[in-house]
């Protein structure tokens, strides 16, 4: 299939942020004229990502300053479908949460029972602000062998001047420690975040593009749930990475902001 069909085709962009539409809060290239133009074609833009070291409003303040954020656009972050897993997997049961204060609160927001001391099921996500006390009470209750959920498996942030560490290194920390894996990883590329989509979008299927600049997590969930994939090479991802790598994507660019010249 030649590129502007594939192009044609899609009629949801799932953008990945980190290393697809910025780095390090610096958007690449000319983005926002790539956005508008995506919108005037008619497409429909939601920022799916990993981070769950912020809330979604926080996503849509940052967005909105750096001026591409629309009227018809949506953020959801493995936080939002780490909320929406416990709605449906542990409804009422305590968590403990590891996270940031910001995002302790969307889920207090959203009904989900925090607790510091007798916990139910253990929750990690993105902690920005961790420190040796949440560590030790994350392990603790690891061994307990109480039910355990991260929010996404990214191992490294994207950061200028080098990445670093995320949910997929602390995973790594614990598992060292109490010997756990988690039991359930709900962010990309895994299911449970295109159930969030699905249940969002009222579409599935290859109409849906994920766009990233990850094999791992962003090309793998598109492969993984049934939805096209585009991948950037302006993020972690090089052409010799690809060219390596079993997973493979319906389309590689460039940059996002390549698309444009097949619209």
């Amino acid at each position: 299939m030649e590129i502007a069909e594939y192009v044609k085709k899609w009629k949801i962009f799932l953008l990945d942020l980190d290393g697809t539409v910025y780095i390090d809060g610096a958007l690449i290239g000319d983005m926002k004229r790539t956005l508008e133009t995506l919108r005037k074609h008619g497409k429909r833009l939601i920022y799916l990502t990993n981070n769950s070291s912020r809330t979604k409003e926080d996503y849509v303040r940052r967005l909105t300053g750096l001026g591409i954020y629309g009227e018809e656009d949506d953020v959801y972050t493995s936080g939002d479908a780490t909320i929406a897993y416990l709605k449906r997997h542990c409804a009422g049961r305590r968590v403990y949460l590891t996270g940031t204060e910001k995002v302790r609160e969307s889920f207090l927001k959203q009904g989900i029972r925090l607790e510091e001391e007798d916990p139910e099921v253990v929750v990690l996500s993105y902690d920005t602000e961790i420190d040796y006390e949440k560590i030790s009470k994350t392990a603790r209750f690891l061994r307990r062998g109480l039910p355990y959920i991260a929010t996404h498996p990214d191992v490294n942030c994207p950061a200028k001047p080098a990445p670093v560490p995320d949910v997929g290194s602390f995973i790594r920390m614990f598992e060292a420690s109490a010997g756990r894996v988690p039991d359930v990883i709900v962010g990309k590329p895994y299911r449970y975040m295109a159930e969030g989509i699905r249940e969002l979008t009222g579409t599935h299927g290859d109409e849906v593009v994920m766009v990233g600049d990850r094999l791992y997590t962003d090309i793998a969930f598109g492969a993984n749930n049934g939805f096209s994939s585009l991948l950037v090479f302006s993020g972690e991802t090089t052409e010799e990475l690809y060219r390596q790598s079993a997973v493979r994507a319906d389309l590689t660019l460039q940059t996002l902001n390549d698309i444009v010249k097949y619209l």
